[in-house]
Parts: structure tokens; C-alpha cells; sequence
């Protein structure tokens, strides 16, 4: 029990995560997230029009849904982009599933490199070190629920700090019909229709791990399955879509 309270403890002291203030998003990128709710509504139109919805897209071909398992099989994954994302799940009646967004080492930004680490862990590299972007969680309907961030052992990553990774969204598209061109289109405008919120959970993920880190100095902070998930936000496409229809009419 003694052990329970300490974490509820440290929980409380990890740093909060607060919604961005699309009010003080230069105007610049609230256009670029206004062309990317444009985008968002017309792939999940085309998706309707057909009885269609992103999940089932993914999943159509891939036999009996398993929790872990990634769907597609082998992930999808852009040759000359170097992105790449999955479909899976393991986080019970919250959600159906969710999806991972990567970007891979030969399509990031020139300078970029993963934290020092001296752990015992073994991170991939070189070409195929890769980065975890952000996780957008989906419901039983098919409809995206919330994004999210996670620590480095749930994804298997090489680490790059919070800006580092933001410089890898805009380079993150899928740019082939495998397994479906509305859902790959559809992924590429969330990461930039969310853009406020993805950077703010990104730079709250550091801040959540170093505080981890600091109340654990005996733990490797990257593989304690204590800490998965380090942020959520809970999110809507039409109130996004709205709020920054407000925030450029301001």
C-alpha cells in the first residue's frame, strides 16, 4: 500500500499538461491547420460516401483482430518519406485501438540525434533509428478519440528530444494508396490539424521524464513500465476545426 501512495504522490508531481491557446498560434500555421481540417473532412467524406471508416480500412484483409499484434502485418511504410505508422491495441474498453506514427532516421531533419543513453537497452541506429511522433487514439466507430504521447519502451525508439521531433512532423506522409490512400492522407493532416497540441504534449513528455527521472535516479526512466503513457489530450475534429476558424477570424 505504502508503495501505491508514493506513486499516487509522484503522479501528482509530475508537471501539468496544459491545452494550447490557439490565440497565440502564429497565423502562418493556423491557415496550414485550417487546409489540414479541409483535408481531414475530405478523407473521411470519401470514406463515408462508401460505408467506409479508417479503422476498418487498416484492418480489411488482416484476419481476426489480436491485441499487440500490428495491422497491417508489416506496418505501413513510405520508401521516400521514410514515415511510418500502425494499428493496434492493448489499452482496453477505453478505446478500440490506436495508431503509431514513426518517422525514420533518413528522412529527418539535418542535425538531429537521440539523447545520450547508457542504459542496458539496446536503441536502434543509424538507418534505423526512429522516432515516435505521436499516437492518435481511436474508438469503436472508427472516429479518433485523443491524442497521446508515450514513453521510449512502449514504441521501441531511438529517443530525440521534444523539438527535435517536432521538426520531424511536417516530413511525415505517407504518399501511397497501401493499405488505403484516404487513410494515409487522413493521418498526415491530423498531425498538422492537432499540430499545437502534438508540440505540447511532445515538450510535456520531456518534462514528464525528467521528473521521473529525478524521483527515480536508480530506474531507468526510458524501460520503467510504471510510466507508459506520459500526456492525453482529448480531442474533436470539428471543435479543432472551429477553434481555429475562431483564432483566424480574431
Amino acid at each position: 500500500m505504502s508503495d501505491m501512495v508514493s506513486e499516487d504522490r509522484l503522479q501528482a508531481q509530475l508537471p501539468a499538461l496544459a491545452s494550447p491557446d490557439l490565440g497565440q498560434v502564429p497565423r502562418a500555421r493556423l491557415e496550414a491547420m485550417r487546409a489540414a481540417g479541409a483535408e481531414v473532412l475530405e478523407c473521411l467524406r470519401v470514406l463515408h460516401k462508401a460505408d467506409l471508416d479508417l479503422v476498418s480500412e487498416v484492418l480489411r484483409g488482416q484476419g481476426t483482430f489480436y491485441e499487440l499484434e500490428h495491422y497491417p502485418s508489416d506496418d505501413v511504410f513510405d520508401r521516400d518519406t521514410h514515415a511510418q505508422y500502425y494499428y493496434h491495441a492493448h489499452r482496453g474498453a477505453a478505446e478500440h485501438g490506436h495508431f503509431h506514427t514513426f518517422l525514420r532516421a533518413p528522412g529527418m531533419p539535418e542535425g538531429v540525434a537521440p539523447v545520450p543513453y547508457s542504459g542496458e537497452e539496446v536503441w536502434p541506429e543509424g538507418d534505423e533509428s526512429i522516432s515516435h511522433l505521436i499516437a492518435i487514439s481511436m474508438d469503436a466507430f472508427g472516429q479518433p478519440i485523443s491524442l497521446f504521447a508515450v514513453n521510449r519502451w512502449v514504441s521501441a525508439e531511438a529517443w530525440y528530444p521534444a523539438e527535435d521531433v517536432i521538426r520531424m512532423l511536417d516530413r511525415f506522409a505517407i504518399d501511397h494508396a497501401f493499405p488505403s490512400w484516404p487513410v494515409n492522407r487522413w493521418l498526415g493532416a491530423m498531425l498538422q490539424l492537432f499540430r499545437p497540441q502534438v508540440e505540447a504534449l511532445l515538450r510535456h513528455r520531456d518534462l514528464v521524464l525528467d521528473a521521473w527521472r529525478r524521483s527515480h535516479p536508480d530506474i531507468d526512466v526510458f524501460e520503467d513500465r510504471r510510466l507508459d503513457v506520459t500526456g492525453e489530450f482529448v480531442i474533436s475534429i470539428d471543435a479543432q476545426i472551429a477553434a481555429v476558424a475562431a483564432a483566424l477570424a480574431r
